[in-house]
């Protein structure tokens, strides 16, 4: 395997079988919403180590910051060391049931400096249809010697997302009805929207890339196109980064997103199906 950047991150459950049994230096992380403990309970990826994204790659929220900070270096770098994570490693993000948990995790650690981090397309769920095993073991804790250095990956704040809506591509990553301002809420004017399951297939796989190509140049965005994303926490938007990667397009995460630009009253939002 090569290394990703943004270009190559996603890895087929057949191609993750064939580089184990190669015996590669592969990290296994399983990103999820619950406590550390909920791993153990049931079966995973053999040597996969459980992550609770917003504990373990979120920093503490503060006035105004959005719903999921970026972590700080030190508490990544302290992960790091538990998972193992070597110059050489490959780190490979699965989740169960949500795909943009493992696109964060992949968007963070990139942003953090590791060198090699590939999304599971499919998961859990295509890990099995290939024939990969499940277990119940506890993988050991490490002391991974990788160096972090955050800031590894561009991010823009609520001013440049403004001037993107006008001079570039926002896209909006959540649902139509949040976009819209169904239940109050809306967007940040300009912006479109592009719900991040709308990068996904049926089977909860990437679509493929001339579907996504497709999808992206109804919207103006090709190769060379300044394009930014958002959605509600920095969460859902790394799906739309993910998919762009995989077109060669590369794309910048707003991480306080619509939580932290609807703090300020200030700042204009638009309702409706239109940018605005």
């Amino acid at each position: 395997m090569t290394g990703t950047g943004t270009g190559r991150a996603v890895i087929s459950a057949e191609h993750l079988l064939e580089e184990l049994e190669r015996g590669r230096d592969i990290v296994l992380l399983e990103i999820g919403r619950e406590p550390a403990h909920a791993l153990a309970a049931s079966e995973h990826l053999p040597g996969a180590h459980y992550v609770d994204l917003p504990t373990q790659l979120a920093g503490a929220r503060y006035p105004g910051s959005g719903t999921y900070p970026l972590p700080s270096g030190e508490a990544v770098q302290r992960q790091v060391r538990r998972w193992s994570i070597y110059d050489g490693s490959v780190v490979v993000v699965h989740t169960r049931a949500e795909p943009q948990l493992a696109t964060r995790a992949w968007w963070i650690l990139t942003w953090a400096g590791v060198p090699d981090v590939r999304y599971l397309d499919g998961g859990v769920e295509a890990w099995v249809s290939a024939g990969g095993r499940l277990s119940r073991e506890e993988p050991a804790g490490g002391s991974g010697g990788f160096t972090v250095t955050p800031g590894s990956l561009p991010t823009f704040d609520a001013e440049e997302a403004a001037r993107l809506a006008r001079s570039g591509k926002l896209l909006d990553a959540r649902a139509a009805g949040a976009y819209m301002g169904e239940q109050g809420g809306g967007h940040i004017p300009g912006a479109l929207n592009l719900p991040s399951a709308a990068n996904l297939g049926t089977d909860g796989r990437l679509k493929g890339q001339d579907e996504l190509r497709e999808q992206y140049a109804a919207l103006g965005i090709s190769e060379g196109t300044e394009v930014g994303v958002y959605c509600g926490g920095g969460i859902a938007a790394t799906v739309d980064i993910l998919a762009l990667s995989t077109l060669g397009i590369s794309a910048e995460l707003y991480p306080g997103s619509w939580s932290e630009w609807a703090s300020d009253p200030s700042r204009p939002v638009v309702r409706g199906d239109t940018p605005g």
